[in-house]
C-alpha cells in the first residue's frame, strides 16, 4: 500500500534528479544564463541583412558595440543587450532595424490555450516570446499553468505561491472586497451596500499590500519578464471557489487584468499567457484578458477532438459570465468578451506523416483562414529543446550540424512571423490607450 509519504519521499528523489539536470543545463550556480549570438545570426536571421553588409556598418562607426572576438578573428558573438544597441543605432537604408509597434496602444496580450495536455502551449509560449525578443520586442511572459513547465524554462525555480497567479488573484479579492464596502450606495437604490467581511486568514497573507512589480520577476533573457507559478499553485482551483463564495460580487474572472491595467501601457509590447490545460479560474482568467487567443494542438484526432471540446466549453463558459457579471467593473477589458483574433495552430507536425497531413487539411477545411499557414514541425533540435528546458534559439548551433538547427529554427520563424502579422493587425484595432 502507498500512503501520501510514499509520493513526498519519490518526489524528494525526483527532485535531486531535477537539481542534477539543472546544473548540468544551465550553470553550476544552477542559474539560467543567456548565449551570445554570432555575427551570422545577428545579420542574417535577427537583422535580416547580408553579413558583409554588417560587418560593413561596425568597421564605419567605432564607437558600435562590437561583440567579443573568436580568437580566429572570424566570428563575433553579441549579447542580447548589444544587439539591441545595434538594432537603435543602426539602419538598413530608410528602413529602421525597431520592431513595428502600433502608436498610442497598450502592450498586446495573447493567449495560448488549450485543455488537451501536451498540445504544445509551453513550448509554442516560450519560441514566441524568445522569438519576439530577438525581434526586439519587449514581453512579459505569465505563466498560469501550476505545471510551471514554462518558468521552469525560464530558468527559475525557487518561486512562492504568494506571487504566482493566486496571489494576484488573492490580492484582488481583498482590494476589489475592500473598493465594494467602500461604495456609499447601491447603484440603483441609493441604499448602503452589505459589507462583505473576509476571514482572517485571508486578510492575514498580507498580499493586499503587495505591489504589481512584487508578482514580476526578472529572467537571463534581459528583454523578457515573467509572472511565474510553481506546484504549489495548484490549489488555486479550491481556493478561488471558496472566495466567490465569500463575496460573490466579485469578478474573479477579471483579477489577472486588473493586474496588467495597472502597469504602465508602454512597460512591455507583448504579454504571452501560457494556460493550463483545463477550463477553470485560472484560465479564464488567461482569455478573457487576453486580445488574441492562440490555440495549438497535436495532429491527431483525438487532439482534434479535444481541441473542439475545449472551445465549445469555452464558448459557454464565456457566455455564462456575460450574463452573470455584465453591470460589475472589469476594467480595460469589457464583457461580453471579444477577442481581436482567433487562431488554431498544429504542432508536433511530420510534412512526411499521411495521417498529418490529412489532419492538417481537416483542420484547414473546419477552421479555414483561421488555421495557422505555417505549423510547428516535429524535428530532432526541437525534441532536444524540449529535454533540455530551452528553446531553439537558446540552442548554440555548433552543438549540432547547423543544417539541423537551422532547420528547427526555421519552423518556429515561419510560425512566429505569421502569429506576429496577425497580432500587429489586431494589436491596430485596439482602442488607443488613455
Amino acid at each position: 500500500m502507498y500512503t501520501h509519504e510514499d509520493l513526498a519521499r519519490l518526489q524528494a528523489t525526483s527532485l535531486k534528479m531535477q537539481g542534477w539536470i539543472r546544473k548540468q543545463t544551465f550553470s553550476p550556480a544552477n542559474e539560467k544564463t543567456l548565449r551570445r549570438f554570432s555575427s551570422w545570426e545577428v545579420s542574417e536571421l535577427i537583422f535580416r541583412m547580408n553579413q558583409s553588409t554588417f560587418r560593413g556598418k561596425l568597421a564605419a562607426d567605432p564607437n558600435l558595440p562590437g561583440g567579443e572576438v573568436e580568437e580566429d578573428g572570424r566570428q563575433r558573438w553579441f549579447s542580447l543587450e548589444e544587439v539591441n544597441e545595434l538594432r537603435r543605432r543602426l539602419r538598413m537604408g530608410k528602413r529602421s532595424l525597431m520592431p513595428p509597434r502600433p502608436a498610442g496602444k497598450r502592450a498586446f496580450r495573447a493567449a495560448v490555450a488549450n485543455f488537451k495536455g501536451g498540445a504544445g502551449k509551453s513550448t509554442v509560449a516560450l519560441h514566441f516570446a524568445h522569438a519576439a525578443a530577438l525581434d526586439g520586442y519587449r514581453i512579459l511572459v505569465v505563466d498560469f499553468d501550476p505545471q510551471a513547465t514554462l518558468t521552469h524554462s525560464m530558468g527559475l525555480n525557487d518561486v512562492s505561491e504568494d506571487t504566482t497567479v493566486w496571489g494576484i488573484m488573492a490580492r484582488d479579492l481583498e482590494r476589489e472586497t475592500e473598493r465594494m464596502n467602500s461604495a456609499a450606495a447601491g447603484a440603483e437604490s441609493g441604499t448602503a451596500l452589505p459589507r462583505r467581511k473576509l476571514p482572517t486568514s485571508i486578510l492575514s497573507m498580507g498580499l493586499g499590500a503587495l505591489r504589481t512589480q512584487d508578482f514580476i520577476r526578472q529572467t537571463a533573457w534581459p528583454t523578457i519578464d515573467i509572472v511565474p507559478s510553481c506546484a504549489n499553485a495548484a490549489f488555486v482551483e479550491f481556493a478561488s471557489a471558496q472566495y466567490r463564495h465569500l463575496n460573490p460580487e466579485w469578478t474573479f474572472f477579471g483579477a489577472v487584468s486588473r493586474f496588467l491595467d495597472a502597469l504602465p501601457d508602454d512597460a512591455y509590447d507583448l504579454i504571452l499567457f501560457d494556460c493550463p490545460p483545463a477550463i477553470g479560474y485560472q484560465s479564464m482568467n488567461a482569455v478573457f484578458a487576453a486580445d488574441m487567443l492562440y490555440i495549438p494542438s497535436g495532429p491527431g484526432y483525438w487532439e482534434y477532438d479535444s481541441t473542439t471540446s475545449f472551445i465549445g466549453q469555452l464558448a459557454e463558459a464565456l457566455g455564462d459570465l456575460a450574463h452573470g457579471f455584465e453591470a460589475f467593473p472589469t476594467g480595460k477589458i469589457a464583457l461580453p468578451k471579444a477577442f481581436a483574433d482567433i487562431r488554431f495552430l498544429m504542432t508536433r507536425f511530420e510534412p512526411s506523416n499521411e495521417l498529418h497531413q490529412a489532419m492538417l487539411g481537416a483542420f484547414s477545411q473546419v477552421f479555414g483562414d483561421r488555421m495557422a499557414q505555417h505549423p510547428i514541425e516535429l524535428t530532432r533540435a526541437v525534441e532536444q529543446s524540449g529535454r533540455f528546458l530551452s528553446s531553439v534559439y537558446e540552442i548554440d548551433y555548433r552543438e549540432m550540424t547547423r543544417g539541423t538547427w537551422r532547420r528547427a529554427r526555421a519552423t518556429f520563424d515561419q510560425a512566429y512571423e505569421e502569429f506576429k502579422t496577425h497580432a500587429l493587425a489586431a494589436w491596430d484595432r485596439l482602442e488607443d490607450a488613455a
